[in-house]
């Protein structure tokens, strides 16, 4: 199976036309594009860990949510983790290659899969995309409702968090979810507008809580912790097309961000 074929079911199933303005999504680092895959080494992050790990356990592709190279370099100096991570990857003939806001916005992608998890019916897309089948977050039914304490403590057992952070709650039934996983505060209007009886995301930020104690519960689960399930997705889409082939999630732990 060439490493080319692989990006080629990446692609078909979440179109680099679908990302965000912003975004690098695709191919960052591809020297050894034409070659055999040995491997495929899966992540939500680049580190030079990750690429140790891929090196070690002779897998000649890193497939990562985020992309490593989403700012222009100047200088490939070393002289921060992304310019090493670049030197590692082509000194060892190491693919890179990230689907993002793309596999985000997709049918059957990142916000599906949340939806999925959290056993919503009804799944619609928050915020449509023109002309695709594909949208940024999605809002569903919940199969019975909830308190707002039931719901908390589901989100936090099906994402295994110790906490979540959340504004004031109310004495309402949870039944209508919108989510977005992420940094997806920007759709909290959208779920409003929908009717969501919650809306919940990886990061909100602080100012953004204000101003919707009355109209809808907002939770923010974590950035990392929201899109967790995100290689599952990329391993299901690689095995349709390379069955044979060695897809492992990496064992490092490239969340940033530590609780106590």
């Amino acid at each position: 199976m060439k490493i080319r074929q692989i990006i080629g079911a990446l692609e078909e199933f979440a179109p680099l036309a679908l990302q965000d303005g912003y975004d690098n999504a695709g191919l960052q680092i591809g020297l050894a594009e034409d070659a055999d895959a040995s491997g495929a080494l899966l992540c939500l992050d680049v580190t030079e860990d990750v690429i140790d790990e891929a090196i070690r356990k002779g897998c000649n592709m890193v497939v990562s949510h985020h992309p490593l190279l989403f700012r222009p370099l100047k200088s490939i100096a070393g002289r921060d983790y992304i310019e090493r991570c670049v030197v590692k990857a082509i000194k060892n003939d190491i693919t890179i290659y990230s689907a993002h806001t793309n596999l985000d916005s997709a049918r059957g992608g990142v916000n599906h899969m949340i939806a999925e998890r959290l056993g919503l019916h009804d799944v619609e897309w928050l915020s449509p995309k023109e002309g695709y089948d594909a949208g940024e977050g999605v809002v569903g039914e919940l199969p019975e409702a909830l308190s707002a304490d039931e719901f908390l403590n589901k989100v936090k057992d099906t994402f295994h968090v110790g906490c979540v952070r959340y504004n004031k709650r109310e004495p309402r039934a949870i039944r209508r979810v919108a989510l977005c996983g992420g940094a997806g505060a920007f759709l909290i209007p959208k779920a409003v507008a929908k009717g969501a009886d919650v809306f919940l995301t990886g990061e909100i930020g602080y100012h953004r809580f204000f101003g919707y104690d009355d109209s809808i519960l907002l939770m923010e689960l974590g950035h990392f912790e929201s899109e967790q399930y995100t290689m599952d997705i990329l391993q299901s889409i690689i095995n349709k097309v390379a069955p044979d082939l060695k897809v492992l999630h990496t064992t490092v732990e490239t969340n940033p961000i530590k609780y106590l």
